[in-house]
């Protein structure tokens, strides 16, 4: 199969350019971030294991969305402020019976792509999969999670490709319970970590800092019963404070992000969460703060 495009540049990219190619597959990826660009068309894809082994793949990276067209499938792996962006860009890129698959964090980037794709040309998706980009075009896996994408006519030979290439796949029938869950965990979990700088795990020795985690997780888990969403865990709490145990040396990408000044997916993390809250009658004081401090964090 030789019609997967990978939308962005950055350590998840990275990750599924070089896995999906050394499964024999061609990959072309289209960004914009000139470093990430020019290390990837100079050095192919870097995967480096967990012993330092370091392997390159090669792939074909580009800015120009004509350069990509007629993709039967699209991966969007960018962050969710790029999404607009995308959106018109796979107009042209992709086929007129290609696939564009969200795997993206926070709420509503589904939404996006179908205004200017079409309901039938977009798939939902989630991943728990964790990658550290080294350097431009260089990736380091974060540990093994899941990909899950919704159930899509069009999904098969994709699903195969991702199987091929020793991704965790499970196809659902229904996206948003996942889709919420990493929300909820997402809320109480980065805005925390990129304001006091600190890895995941840290959350849980400061007192003060775990009983924020646990209202940031709450108000998000209301606004997601008011959404009719059935959470894929009954406790917020536990389950956020359980994902940042499990991953206690990892540096959130908004504490990567915040450490280099550049923009946060905090509008669809804390942001999506007030707001919806808003339509339900909902207050949600703690993300909606997060989501100003993160903002001024930010702001230049």
């Amino acid at each position: 199969m030789s019609d997967i495009l990978l939308v962005g540049t950055g350590a998840l990219a990275t990750l599924f350019a070089a896995r999906l190619s050394e499964a024999g597959h061609a990959i072309s990826m289209l960004g914009t971030w000139k470093q990430g660009l020019k290390a990837l068309q100079e050095n192919g894809a870097k995967i480096v294991d967990e012993h330092g082994t370091e392997r390159a793949y090669k792939v074909h990276a580009t800015n120009n969305p004509r350069e990509v067209s007629g993709a039967k499938y699209a991966v969007v792996l960018v962050k969710s402020w790029q999404t607009e962006r995308v959106a018109s860009q796979l107009k042209s890129a992709l086929a007129g019976d290609g696939l564009a698959v969200t795997l993206q964090n926070g709420i509503g980037n589904r939404e996006i792509l179908a205004r200017g794709l079409g309901e039938a040309r977009v798939a939902l998706g989630v991943t728990t999969t964790g990658a550290t980009l080294l350097s431009p075009g260089v990736a380091r896996s974060g540990g093994e999670g899941v990909i899950s994408i919704e159930r899509n006519p069009l999904l098969s030979p994709l699903e195969s490709a991702l199987r091929e290439s020793n991704f965790n796949l499970q196809v659902v029938n229904d996206a948003q319970s996942l889709i919420w869950g990493k929300l909820v965990i997402n809320a109480a979990i980065n805005p925390l970590t990129a304001l006091l700088r600190v890895p995941n795990g840290e959350l849980l020795a400061r007192p003060a800092a775990r009983r924020m985690m646990a209202s940031l997780a709450r108000e998000a888990a209301e606004v997601a019963k008011a959404e009719r969403v059935s959470l894929p865990f009954s406790n917020p709490v536990s389950a956020a404070e359980d994902v940042a145990r499990r991953t206690a040396s990892n540096l959130s990408s908004m504490f990567q992000d915040v450490r280099r000044g550049a923009p946060t997916e905090i509008d669809s993390i804390c942001g999506a969460v007030t707001k919806r809250g808003e339509q339900y009658g909902i207050e949600t004081p703690y993300n909606r703060a997060f989501w100003r401090m993160v903002s001024a964090a930010v702001a230049r």
